[in-house]
């Protein structure tokens, strides 16, 4: 009996500290979890080309409308419609037959004042000579001075007579003054065709080299103006080249290079324009394709380069990155994005080297929330100043 009393004390004494241990257990508060891990990236300052995609359409290098300078009938078309045409080439034949007449006229007149100018002027020099001696009065010598200087008049007016009607026949010849390649004419033979006509008879257009028209709003413009002004660009000199995207997605083969841009701002769309010239050997670009081109309009020493997972905009458009500040807890920051390079984001303002911009876990994490971080990118003196905060968990891929 002392035995079992005995254990029944043992056992009634074990009971009563389990639900003592077990009571003060209730009593205390859950640990806090583990701040959460965000991945991110050490950020680090780089000279970045500015690189602008712009659209724009292709415009022929010269164009030339014919028209006729003389009226007449068509009497040949000596060209392929479609086909290509040298600088010089006739390409229609105007009746000539009249303007060959007035030709022949001009020139019989021109040869009438000759003669009649080689007579005045020995007559002339006859008479010079009889007044030094009084043979003939100086009144007759006076006239026959006169009559020297209407006939070399004559002569003149003969002569540029002559020209007229050279040049109106060279006109019945209706010759394209540019290389290129030539449309559909408007006109067949046996047509009648009249001097400066609004109509034009055919369009030359030259297409190698051709233009491009690029389209930038005066926003941009003003932008890159300020950000130059304040030291965050430098703009690019010399030649600029660009490179041409075709309608289907490719690359275009050749590099072009920018001849001008405007200096005034269109009203209708508040952009202002800028040619590019491309050569254009293979005829591949055809007049009012649209493209887009890339271009590089300027450069920044201290850009910051920035995955696209770790930007978003607020509703006013405004750029923001959320990083990892000095207590390790989560801050959000506006930052000015100035395009993107490849497949990042280019930064040029609110941002510093060596932070910390989460790029991993954007989704679950809130402004003044402490966290873990895992650095994903960075270089090693960052990726070691990460190892001594806490409770910071640096890994460096």
């Amino acid at each position: 009996m002392n035995t079992r009393s005995h254990q029944s004390a043992l056992l009634a004494m074990a009971l009563a500290s389990t639900l003592v241990f077990t009571a003060c257990d209730k009593g205390k508060p859950p640990p806090p979890p583990p701040p959460m891990t965000v991945g991110v990236i050490v950020t680090a300052v780089e000279p970045v080309p500015l690189v602008s995609e712009l659209p724009g359409r292709t415009t022929p290098f010269m164009v030339a409308e014919l028209r006729p300078q003389v009226t007449g009938i068509i009497q040949k078309r000596l060209f392929e419609e479609g086909s290509t045409v040298a600088a010089g080439q006739t390409l229609y034949q105007i009746d000539p037959s009249t303007y060959q007449a007035a030709y022949d006229s001009a020139a019989a007149n021109k040869a009438r004042a000759e003669a009649n100018l080689y007579n005045a002027s020995l007559k002339a020099e006859r008479y010079a000579e009889l007044v030094g001696i009084e043979a003939v009065s100086k009144q007759a010598n006076d006239d026959a001075s006169a009559a020297l200087k209407q006939a070399e008049a004559d002569v003149a007016a003969a002569r540029a007579a002559v020209d007229k009607a050279r040049i109106d026949l060279e006109f019945t010849r209706v010759k394209s003054p540019i290389p290129g390649h030539i449309g559909r004419s408007s006109v067949t033979p046996g047509a009648l065709v009249t001097a400066n006509q609004p109509a034009a008879l055919a369009t030359v257009q030259q297409l190698d080299p051709i233009y491009v028209d690029l389209t930038q709003s005066s926003a941009d413009l003003q932008r890159m103006r300020s950000d130059v002004a304040s030291g965050k660009i430098s703009l690019v000199g010399g030649d600029i080249p660009v490179q041409l995207i075709l309608e289907d997605g490719n690359l275009y083969e050749e590099s072009g290079k920018l001849a001008f841009s405007e200096v005034s701002v269109d009203m209708g769309t508040g952009s202002v324009t800028l040619r590019a010239r491309f050569p254009n050997p293979k005829g591949t670009l055809l007049p009012g394709m649209y493209v887009r081109a890339r271009l590089v309009q300027g450069q920044s020493e201290q850009a910051i380069l920035l995955p696209h997972a770790a930007m978003t905009h607020d509703l006013r458009g405004t750029p923001l990155v959320m990083l990892v500040n000095a207590q390790n807890q989560v801050e959000t920051r506006p930052v000015q994005n100035r395009g993107v390079y490849g497949d990042k984001w280019i930064v040029i303002g609110g941002l510093a080297a060596n932070e910390k911009v989460i790029v991993e876990g954007l989704q679950k994490i809130r402004p003044g929330q402490p966290v873990a971080i895992r650095v994903i990118n960075g270089t090693q003196d960052a990726a070691q100043a990460q190892s001594t905060a806490t409770p910071a968990v640096a890994t460096t891929n």
